[in-house]
Order: structure tokens, then sequence, then C-alpha cells
């Protein structure tokens, strides 16, 4: 048996993890695996690297990924799919092991339907894939954003200003809920709520008068009720997401306005990203990797294991990436008790 991986889409605490657990649980039985490197271009120009125990030492504490990632889309380029094809076929690939978001799980269930055995590991620090209860890397970004909200807390309120902390979030807006909850913000906005200014500016008044600093937690993918979304470059990737960001600093000069109180933006962006993954991601990323290789020895194709309760399952890709899942509106009426 030879297994390949790759890891795509943007990178995350917990990758490594996935790595090691893969190559630790196939070649204890006998199996080989290969690496590609930088998701699915490694596999379109045959970048690929043996992985064995050596070259997993080590690696559960890091964060990143060894083998690199991109968001390169086969589909988006003439020839692509085949290309993938054939350079499986060269290194004798009998299943793949894609690691990723909807992007990335979406290429593999298009070639899954193509005949190719693959069996994917859902990754996003969003936690917005569908079919797994969490993803790993999103309990490390949350931490990260938490910790960010509670040093801002005292120096917002030292300097008697706003604070608007953007974070990651595209479409939904679990990183903000979960951040904003846990670290005390006087206002959470989210994608799916289409937010009004009037009422953000009454909170932040409200947390004034109360003699404390408001602390705003904004998704990069929120938007005003009355508005559109707050883009930094317009420009698209592989897969045509525009590239978003801008929405901190955008309100953070209305509420400076609106208060007449000195605002402030701090973009986490890749911050959430980067460094060790914390216990939770380190565990869920191996206990992945353990049933992904456990569901290529059982002949399974085209599903990708997932988190349900307590248990990894195998679930269908084209579930689990055939719809975001979004933060529900009982969720968010959770967050709205502590405002202002």
């Amino acid at each position: 048996m030879r297994i390949g991986i790759l890891t795509g889409g943007g990178d995350c605490p917990g990758l490594n993890a996935v790595i090691r657990a893969v190559v630790r649980k196939a070649t204890g039985s006998g199996a080989e695996v290969v690496g590609f490197r930088d998701g699915w271009r490694g596999v379109l120009e045959d970048d690929a690297v043996p992985l064995d125990l050596t070259a997993v030492r080590g690696l559960l504490p890091r964060g990143g990924t060894v083998l690199g990632t991109s968001r390169t889309n086969p589909y988006a380029l003439d020839g692509g799919p085949e290309r993938v094809l054939a350079t499986l076929e060269r290194h004798r690939i009998d299943a793949l092991v894609p690691v990723g978001g909807e992007d990335t799980l979406g290429v593999a269930a298009k070639l899954s339907e193509g005949g190719l055995r693959v069996v994917g590991v859902p990754k996003t620090i969003d936690n917005d894939l569908d079919g797994t209860d969490y993803t790993f890397g999103f309990d490390t970004a949350v931490g990260v954003a938490m910790e960010a909200i509670d040093r801002l807390h005292t120096t917002g309120d030292s300097h008697h200003r706003t604070l608007v902390v953007e974070v990651m979030g595209r479409h939904a807006g679990w990183i903000a809920l979960h951040a904003g909850m846990a670290g005390g913000a006087t206002v959470v906005l989210v994608p799916e709520r289409p937010f009004d200014v009037d009422a953000v500016v009454a909170h932040c008044l409200h947390r004034f008068e109360s003699g404390y600093s408001p602390i705003v937690v904004v998704s990069e993918g929120a938007r005003p009720a009355d508005g559109a979304l707050v883009t930094s470059t317009g420009q698209t990737d592989a897969f045509g997401h525009v590239r978003l960001g801008g929405i901190g600093a955008a309100l953070a000069a209305v509420l400076e306005e609106r208060t007449g109180r000195e605002s402030r933006a701090v973009v986490l962006g890749h911050i959430q990203r980067g460094g060790t993954p914390s216990a939770f991601d380190r565990v869920l990323a191996t206990r992945f990797g353990l049933a992904a290789v456990d569901a290529v020895d059982a002949g399974l194709s085209g599903v990708m294991v997932a988190l349900r309760g307590t248990d990894v399952v195998p679930v269908p890709i084209s579930e689990a990436t055939a719809a975001l899942k979004l933060v529900p509106l009982e969720r968010y009426r959770e967050a709205e008790v502590f405002f202002g």
C-alpha cells in the first residue's frame, strides 16, 4: 500500500500532527507514505517527498505544515485533473489523503467521482466545514484571539478608547463568536448577521458610561446592514474567493466619529494561523490522521473523517462540502446577552 498526503489551502496549527499520525499508523502496518509539497501544486508538478518515521519526529508541537501549502486549483488549469492522476499513477499511489478545507476537499470530491481513491481530513481555523462538529486549528485560533482581547481590555481602559478587533471569518463567524464570548467583548459582529451601526454605537457608549472601554470583535466578512463587504484589494484566489480585510479600520473610524472617543483597529490576521497548536487541536488532528488511515485500510473512498460528538467517523466528502456550517441564530443570541 502506498498512501499520498497533501496539505492545501490556508495553513493552521495541527497540520503537522495529522502528517505525523498518518505516517506512524501507515508505516506501522507496512505501508509507504508519499508527501506532495504545497498542496495540489505538488501533485500537478510532481513535487513529492517520501515520508518515514524519521521525517515526522518532533512534528507534534510544530505549527504550520512541513509539506507546505497553496491555494492551487487543478480544475482551474487546462488538463489539471489529468496531470494529477498521471502523477499519482507514476508514484503508484493507492489512496490519497488530502488535508484541507472546503476548496481542497472540493477538488478531492471531484477526483473521487472520477475514480481516485480519496479519504479527506477536515482543516480550517474558521470551523465552517459541515459534517464535522469541529475542525482542528479552530481551538488554537480562538485561544490566540481571546488572549489578544484580554490584553486589549487593559490598554483600552487606560486610554479610554474603543478597540476594534478584526478576526478571520469570511462567511462564518465562529472565531469571532467564541473569542468574543471568552474575552468578554462589548459587541461581536459576524458575517451571518448584518449589523446595525447605530446599535454598535449605542453599546459602545453604554460601555463608556459604565467606566470601561468597549471592545468590538468583528469577523473580516461582517458587513453593515446597509452596506457591502469591505475588501482590501478586490483580488481573487484560484477558487474565486475575494480577499477580504478592512472592515475593522472602517468600523473604528465610524465609531470614533459617532462616540467622540478615540478608536483603534487591531487586525489579528495570520497571527491566528501561526504558532504551536493547543492540546485539543493536537489530539483532534492526531485522531483524524489515524482515522484516515483506518478508512484507507477499510477500502473506503470519497469520505472525510469527522468529529461527531466524541467519535471520529467517516462521512461523504460531498456531504461535508455541500454547504458551509454557519453560526445559527440561537448561538448568536447567546452572545447578545452580554452586549453593551
